[in-house]
């Protein structure tokens, strides 16, 4: 149940040995969050992790079978890639995609679910992994601290949409 205390918090679970679930409370309808999450215009808006990173690269063709790319620039000019591809696309309500950050990093399958209830959208992403230890791994890279200031940025998007 979606409550206004819980907009704009991010939740972090571990379900399962190979799942980490992330799930936030956005205040805008359903179309508008889905839209700024998949819309190469705006990902590069929000999706950055920390402070000092910007998205150079937001390559995105929203279909299944489809492919994304995004890389990041830190300001000492190091870079990050990830790419993937869509496995499912249901507007406005669910994209799944295999997501691969390089090879030292196993792929993983992303479900991402948008449900409003109250012109509040509830998105919920499901990054499921092949090991636990791949999924410990992640979690140990600081997977949070990249998630909640891009959610921040995220929120502020929103607001600007609507």
């Amino acid at each position: 149940m979606m409550n206004a205390a819980q907009t704009g918090v991010t939740t972090f679970a571990t379900p399962t040995d190979l799942d980490v679930v992330m799930r936030r409370v956005v205040d805008a309808p359903r179309r508008i969050a889905f839209e700024a999450w998949t819309n190469p215009k705006h990902i590069p808006h929000w999706m950055l992790g920390p402070p000092g990173w910007t998205m150079p690269v937001c390559e995105v063709d929203l279909r299944p079978g489809g492919a994304w790319r995004f890389v990041w620039r830190k300001e000492d000019g190091s870079e990050m890639a990830m790419s993937g591809t869509y496995r499912e696309v249901v507007v406005p309500e669910r994209v799944v995609t295999l997501e691969k950050w390089g090879p030292e990093w196993p792929e993983t399958v992303n479900t991402v679910l948008f449900t409003e209830a109250g012109g509040k959208t509830t998105i919920t992403l499901t990054v499921s992994y092949p090991t636990k230890a791949a999924r410990d791994a992640a979690l140990a890279t600081g997977m949070k601290d990249g998630m909640d200031p891009s959610f921040a940025r995220f929120d502020e998007l929103l607001a600007k949409l609507q």
